[in-house]
């Protein structure tokens, strides 16, 4: 884990409302695994107070800007403009400062046995699973993107995916763009073509939700990775707590989002009716 000050690379909006921002960030090709995530806080404002998660989308190296300088490694976050701090990060360019603290949390952790895998996205629930399909490819295995969302304008960065080899399948809530459904009925459909994959999903909760109740029917393997609002990132705020699967009034079993996570096993979650309680 590192906590840096350092420069933004690029900033660039790739659909309306969905930003992708590249920070300078040495080490981070190295140390950072499919999954983790980081705590951004722009340091030229003193709003938003604090910090706020972001799942890595990628990471990389950019050649040196001139010779005898060293290369440039990266971190590539996708985000969404929902709030203020979302809202400050869509207006920062090329050379302003921000703070990043990371590489945080536990990511996937990759099936040994199976050499199909299924990875589902709802909307910006995409963003962690680039780095799991770079490394599923690189080992050989098979792997296919369902990924969903309300429009076209929705779906983001596929052919990132399909560069690797990754087959992808799209459904959209309207129709725009894919099949019209959702992305569910096409898990259900692949899970019956190939009944021994993996599956890793991450996405709105009632998506989670819906992808946990298909395979727990069905005796598939799930992972999934949660969103969660958090103030720390390190597990003292104790603000993204989610019940385990043990958990009840009497006994409470809560499992830190941050330091246990973000990444699931979904057998280690109790599944109340919505999704994971906590969850976004």
């Amino acid at each position: 884990m590192q906590d840096l000050k350092t420069v933004i690379l690029h900033n660039r909006e790739i659909a309306p409302g969905y930003f992708r921002m590249a920070i300078l960030a040495p080490g981070y090709p190295q140390q950072a695994l499919p999954g983790q995530f980081i705590m951004l806080r722009v340091q030229a404002n003193s709003q938003p107070l604090l910090r706020r998660p972001f799942g890595i989308f990628k990471t990389g190296t950019l050649p040196a800007e001139c010779s005898g300088m060293p290369e440039r490694e990266f971190v590539e976050l996708v985000y969404k403009v929902v709030g203020i701090g979302t809202q400050l990060m869509s207006t920062l360019q090329r050379g302003d400062e921000v703070e990043l603290l990371g590489p945080l949390g536990q990511g996937f952790t990759l099936d040994k046995t199976a050499t199909e895998h299924l990875l589902v996205g709802g909307g910006i629930g995409l963003v962690p699973l680039f780095m799991l399909a770079e490394t599923l490819c690189r080992r050989g295995d098979r792997v296919r993107l369902l990924v969903g969302g309300r429009s076209r304008d929705d779906i983001l960065a596929i052919t990132e995916f399909e560069r690797l080899g990754v087959e992808t399948y799209v459904a959209t809530d309207d129709g725009s763009l894919g099949e019209e459904g959702l992305v569910t009925a096409v898990l259900e459909r692949k899970l019956n073509k190939y009944p021994q994959a993996a599956v890793y999903a991450c996405g709105p909760t009632l998506m989670l939700n819906a992808v946990r109740s298909i395979c727990h029917r069905q005796q598939v393997a799930l992972q999934v990775s949660l969103e969660a609002l958090m103030a720390c990132g390190v597990g003292a705020c104790l603000g993204c707590v989610v019940p385990g699967h043990q958990h009840s009034e009497d006994d409470p079993d809560y499992l830190c989002t941050c330091r246990q996570g973000p990444v699931f096993d979904a057998d280690e979650l109790k599944w109340p009716e919505g999704g994971p309680e906590g969850g976004e």
